[in-house]
């Protein structure tokens, strides 16, 4: 079986096939919002360039994945007590399997953030999925089950988020915010533990005091730094980075605030990362040792820091995001300073993570907007494409189409 690396842009599937056009996992092949698309549609609507919607039980938060002629998505029913990992036929939509995980025990979140808002992920011949306190569990292509994982209870006000990602024969996932918080890395053929990182725990959320609030909805990504492969995790305060075979902490930084919402995303040996609820973002190089704060620490933004809760994207050292009041920003990678000022590109409120591909920026918002903007600082608008229902999810690229998860369908874009 070739290795899988989430650290290229390559899919290597266990057949020998390669392919650049699967988006396997949370933000495509590398986890930070980059496809190697060069054609991607511009423009649509509910009705124009639609190739096919499948109606959906109910909302949900999590994104699809695409490997070949299958899409996989993560649905809570029925309050919960139902999880499901759904697997549709690309050409149609039309629903292939769903499998269910049984889960009667209360499990607190929040109203905009339903049970199993979790992005899957897979290798081309397994996909496995976080359903938080119901666990983990891993099914082969048709449907059968391969194995489950008992993660305990992840407790939270707010809920989890963090979604699992894939390293080489491992699945790895942040089990995290709660009084219990700790990174799994998991055998993906068997469930079986290889190694467990425990973090300090954190408040429930339940306290009405914004200070007491503390947790991390993040997914770590994985980076080459040097001669070595580093996964970076944002957890509470810090920054960290890891040997992903043991889980070994390498390096940390501190600097950002104990409420982290957003995934950390990567360039030229540069790692961003930013709190939400308005709490610093700051800039750190890789492949450090120890505490590397007053070393490799480039840059840190502590005053009027808007919301965020959609993730950054690098394009030509240059991060690009769009918070959650809908205002734009482009900063500059090594520097922090902004490239230009900020620019309110809508009213509506924005969980997207941005996805740049064929020179463009591709991001949703709470009204099922996704906006197209020029790849540049100008923020230019090349189209805002309304689909009239309610997006909390970030886009799928595959192949020529952008894949949307609303509360009513999954859309499939093309041309």
């Amino acid at each position: 079986m070739l290795r899988f690396f989430w650290a290229t842009a390559m899919i290597v599937a266990t057949s020998g096939t390669i392919s650049a056009a699967n988006w396997p996992g949370f933000r495509g092949p590398t986890g930070d919002g980059i496809s190697l698309e060069k054609e991607l549609p511009l423009k649509w609507s509910a009705t124009e360039n639609v190739r096919w919607k499948t109606p959906l039980p109910e909302g949900g938060n999590s994104s699809p994945v695409v490997w070949g002629n299958r899409i996989f998505l993560t649905q809570a029913v029925d309050k919960g007590t139902r999880r499901l990992v759904m697997c549709l036929d690309r050409a149609d939509g039309k629903l292939l399997w769903q499998r269910e995980t049984r889960f009667e025990e209360k499990e607190s979140t929040h109203p905009d953030n339903p049970y199993c808002s979790a992005t899957p992920v897979t290798d081309g011949t397994r996909v496995i999925a976080s359903h938080g306190s119901a666990g983990m569990v891993c099914y082969d292509f048709v449907g059968k089950e391969l194995w489950r994982k008992d993660l305990g209870k992840l407790e939270h006000i707010w809920g989890n988020a963090s979604s699992p990602i894939l390293y080489d024969n491992l699945c790895i996932l942040w089990c995290s915010p709660g009084p219990r918080q700790f990174l799994l890395a998991v055998d993906k053929s068997t469930g079986q533990t290889v190694w467990e990182l425990q973090e300090p725990g954190g408040m429930k959320g339940e306290d009405k005091d914004s200070q007491s609030w503390v947790g991390s909805w993040t997914t770590p990504i994985i980076v080459k730094a040097g001669d070595h492969d580093e996964l970076i995790l944002c957890a509470p305060e810090k920054v960290k980075g890891l040997d992903p075979r043991t889980g070994k902490e390498r390096w940390f930084c501190s600097g950002l605030s104990k409420l982290v919402y957003t995934s950390p995303v990567h360039a030229d040996g540069i790692v961003v990362a930013m709190s939400g609820f308005h709490g610093p973002a700051l800039a750190v190089r890789t492949g450090g040792q120890g505490d590397v704060t007053n070393t490799h620490r480039l840059w840190r933004h502590t005053e009027k820091i808007p919301q965020r809760i959609g993730s950054a994207v690098i394009v030509n050292q240059q991060v690009y995001i769009l918070n959650e009041d809908g205002l734009a920003q482009c900063l500059d990678l090594k520097t922090g300073n902004e490239v230009r000022q900020k620019e309110r590109l809508s009213s509506e409120r924005s969980w997207g993570s941005l996805v740049a591909g064929a020179g463009r920026l591709y991001v949703t918002n709470h009204a099922g907007e996704t906006l197209v903007l020029k790849a540049d600082p100008s923020f230019e608008v090349l189209a805002k494409n309304k689909i009239g229902e309610r997006v909390l999810s970030s886009c799928a690229v595959s192949d020529g189409e952008i894949f949307i998860r609303s509360y009513q369908h999954l859309w499939c874009i093309g041309k």
